[in-house]
């Protein structure tokens, strides 16, 4: 059986580059070991790494020696769902691929809210900085 999308239908790949999922396989596949439950696809945007950041989750740094390169706006990334309601509610969401963001996230987030902030990704992602 396959991971299922919050719109009901088979959970299509958020991002390989740079490759995203809690698996690092390119999906917000999620298991029993995903804590965070790393299940949102968003399309990072300048603002919302900014409150990440201010918030305690910079995702913008490079890590290393975690093989992490830091993202940059118009980077796909499978994010917490926790963390991408708290950005919501601070009025910073990052875009949502509905069929890259897994039922899991669910849990955490109203369906409405990732419907209001839907998007296609944009041929050119720089314009979300």
């Amino acid at each position: 059986m396959s991971d299922r999308n919050v719109l009901g239908g088979d959970l299509e790949e958020c991002g390989t580059d740079p490759v995203t999922g809690f698996y690092r396989d390119g999906c917000c596949n999620t298991g029993p070991e995903d804590v965070g439950n790393h299940t949102v696809c968003a399309v990072v945007t300048g603002e919302f790494l900014q409150h990440q950041r201010e918030i305690g989750n910079d995702l913008a740094t490079p890590r290393p020696e975690l093989g992490f390169a830091g993202l940059r706006p118009g980077d796909r990334w499978c994010v917490c769902a926790s963390r991408w309601l708290q950005s919501y509610e601070a009025g910073v969401p990052a875009p949502v691929v509905l069929a890259a963001t897994h039922e899991r996230a669910l849990a955490v987030v109203p369906l409405e809210a990732l419907q209001e902030n839907a998007v296609d990704v944009p041929a050119d992602p720089s314009s979300l900085t």
